[in-house]
């Protein structure tokens, strides 16, 4: 039996065990079947299960609860959506960017209500995000945000900060500003995935895992097929696998797994958290291209990650790139970068794993009424409290019982695939050395390299 607990520090530490619930068995007939039992795929049926506690749910996993994302993610809980918001309004106007805006916020707090209401202890946080210039470079991107926050009339939410007021919250080298975001909360995921599973079969849900999914059909009596036998469903089976759904040949191009790595320290001393501040606990991130996020975790360690980590010919997805040690290594280079007064600090933990993106960074919910299938996927890394927002809108597009957010962007919309292989990898390998060759650039104070607008215009979003 595998020992899920390595896979990251969220799972290990979950206050859960850890052990697999039985594998379905044989067929079976429910009203509603979920592949994936992740973020997506629990607050899908927990709202459904909220809206008709009579119906008959099912979710399938190949692995345990929590295995994909929803267990080694970095811990925010963020209204940040994976789309900025002057690319929001340009797509579809003021008024829908800031309904999106506004769900996005309401997210956060879900989660806090729904951790609350089934007393799950997810060590939920709402510090808000710290975005730090890192160099004048970065400065116009920070007003660039704001005045785009302002224009959806979201100002009030958002400061932007000198490099003194930055310091003051927190003391990272070479800052020269800062946006602050009030709206964002950290939490500990593996507590929260594990604790939706169990308030899902507090309602009456069941879950079945080491189920692996081989195929699945739409149609009037839609069904997932495993080796032990089908799950038929009467209404719907939702597609929840985010990154690995591209495992099944019908969504292999529908998102694009590109990995993130994470870095985690061993709980600080005081006298080191008074030399580096950050008492209320804000996650942080930079305007790097190639990502940078931290969060201070409940017991005092700090988590730093980053994109990094070459993507594989394919889409591959396999235990062995959780760990690529040369970006691992420069993670860890990262932190007492930021904060010199850690060093020879110790490392404790080291994963990662695939995020799901989708090939115009929009994440999407969609439910055919003829076949049956919904899905909702493509977070692009900020699924946390998106998969909140996606999951009621699902919930509404499969009861029928509609409201405002069935009628945001993310609803009903459907993402256009991946190029085939090898122009996929040519594309992604390319942009992967392109940012990072744009940030290294103006982390030496340098001139961009002759290719960056190329770069940024593939990477827009």
């Amino acid at each position: 039996m595998m020992d899920y607990s390595k896979y990251s520090f969220w799972l290990e530490t979950a206050g859960d065990d850890l052990t697999p619930r039985p594998a379905l068995a044989r067929s079976i007939d429910v009203d509603v079947a979920v592949l994936g039992a992740g973020y997506t795929g629990l607050w899908t049926a927990y709202y459904l299960l909220k809206r008709n506690p009579g119906l008959k749910i099912a979710l399938i996993e190949k692995e345990i609860v929590g295995f994909g994302a929803s267990g080694r993610n970095g811990g925010w809980c963020s209204s940040k959506f994976p789309v900025s918001p002057r690319m929001l309004e340009h797509r579809y106007g003021v008024d829908a960017a800031r309904a999106l805006m506004l769900a996005m916020n309401d997210a956060v707090d879900d989660v806090a209500r729904v951790c609350q209401e089934e007393g799950i202890d997810a060590h939920y946080h709402k510090g808000g995000i710290l975005t730090l210039a890192r160099g004048d470079h970065h400065l116009p991107m920070l007003r660039s945000s704001f005045d785009a926050y302002s224009r959806l009339g979201l100002g009030q939410q958002y400061r932007l900060c000198s490099a003194s007021e930055a310091q003051e919250r927190i003391r990272v080298t070479n800052v020269h500003g800062a946006l602050f975001a009030a709206e964002n909360a950290s939490i500990h995921p593996g507590r929260l995935v594990r604790g939706l599973a169990r308030a899902f079969e507090k309602r009456g849900g069941l879950i079945y895992e080491r189920t692996e999914v081989t195929d699945f059909n739409g149609g009037p009596s839609p069904r997932f097929v495993t080796s032990a036998g089908e799950i038929r469903a009467k209404d719907a089976i939702v597609l929840a696998g985010e990154s690995y759904l591209t495992r099944l040949p019908e969504l292999h191009r529908a998102v694009l797994p590109v990995y993130s790595l994470i870095t985690l320290t061993e709980p600080l001393t005081p006298s080191q958290w008074s030399q580096i501040g950050w008492q209320n606990r804000e996650s942080l991130a930079s305007c790097n291209y190639t990502v940078d996020y931290l969060t201070r975790t409940a017991d005092g360690r700090i988590l730093f990650g980053s994109r990094g980590a070459p993507y594989r010919l394919g889409s591959k997805i396999s235990d062995e790139q959780d760990r690529h040690a040369a970006t691992h290594q420069r993670i860890q280079q990262l932190v007492t970068e930021w904060f010199p007064m850690l060093e020879g600090v110790n490392f404790t933990h080291a994963w990662g794993g695939p995020v799901g993106m989708p090939r115009d960074w929009m994440p999407m919910t969609e439910f055919d009424s003829a076949t049956k299938i919904a899905t909702a996927r493509g977070y692009t890394g900020q699924g946390v409290s998106t998969t909140n927002l996606t999951g009621r809108v699902l919930a509404e597009l499969i009861s029928g019982k509609r409201s405002e957010l069935s009628r945001l962007p993310i609803a009903q919309r459907h993402s256009p695939s991946w190029e085939r292989e090898p122009l996929r990898w040519i594309a992604v390998r390319y942009m992967q050395n392109a940012f990072s060759r744009i940030d290294e650039a103006g982390r030496q104070g340098k001139r961009p390299p002759i290719d960056a607008p190329l770069a940024q215009f593939l990477g827009r979003h």
